[in-house]
């Protein structure tokens, strides 16, 4: 892995992906956003159970785009760079297992929206984060305009992005943005332990559990709970359910995959 992007697994099958360029607020450029896309890659070979992503030291998760690189690019090389950071945030939604953005900084413009296609987020109170692309003569390219509302409603999505403020870690949870907010020297523990639990999971349901949910934001209604209702049935006679069933009328605890 280069050394922009460093990618490690622990023995629960916990991956934590760091975005390694503090001295530039972990902004992407071209060769990150590629190193980013191995390494989500990588870790899905490995077969891991968790996702964690974050940003090295202690100002940033990811600051957004690089704007340096960004700003003599003509229509068709800012499509291709809309296009970089849209495959990686739908390998990052699409992910078999559930993600976690630990937001230890700033997280603004590129590096919100790879937030917001993760399945939680957790902030450190020190995190800022926003969709400032207004501030740059530009709106949200990697997919704020589409997830944002989702997340936290029409009218919010549209005050953030219209507006670019910038949310407090204690804003950004009251939105919505966030599911918890940690101090900031205990954000590694917290989101370990999250991880922890979410990898005690059975990872056959988690998985499944989360392409239906998925579905909510790309079907309608009818077709989403046709999904939920073939991938609920096709879970049955795996080990996981035999287990957790069995399990459960044994009062006892599960021994999952």
């Amino acid at each position: 892995m280069a050394d922009t992007v460093q990618l490690s697994v622990d023995d629960d099958g916990v991956a934590t992906i760091t975005v390694n360029r503090p001295e530039s607020l972990n902004a992407l450029n071209v060769p990150t956003l590629h190193d980013l896309q191995d390494a989500v890659e990588e870790a899905e070979a490995e077969d891991v159970r968790v996702l964690v992503l974050t940003g090295a030291g202690d100002d940033a998760f990811i600051a957004g785009a690089d704007i340096s690189y960004m700003q003599d690019m003509d229509p068709q090389e800012a499509h291709e760079y809309a296009e970089l950071g849209h495959d990686l945030t739908a390998a990052i939604e699409a992910f078999p297992a559930p993600v976690v953005a630990a937001i230890n900084g700033y997280a603004f413009g590129g590096g919100m929206e790879i937030a917001l296609a993760c399945d939680l987020r957790v902030a450190s109170e020190q995190a800022v984060l926003g969709q400032t692309e207004i501030d740059l003569g530009i709106i949200p390219g990697w997919g704020g305009t589409q997830r944002l509302p989702r997340l936290v409603g029409d009218e919010t999505a549209r005050r953030l992005i219209y507006f670019g403020d910038r949310l407090d870690a204690t804003d950004a949870f009251e939105e919505g943005l966030v599911g918890d907010v940690v101090a900031h020297d205990e954000l590694d523990d917290h989101v370990a332990d999250l991880a922890g639990d979410l990898a005690a999971q059975p990872a056959t349901a988690l998985s499944a559990a989360k392409e239906a949910l998925n579905q909510s934001a790309q079907t309608s209604l009818d077709a989403g709970l046709d999904f939920e209702r073939r991938t609920w049935a096709g879970l049955f006679g795996s080990h996981d359910q035999r287990e957790g069933m069995q399990a459960f009328l044994d009062s006892r605890e599960p021994d999952f995959e």
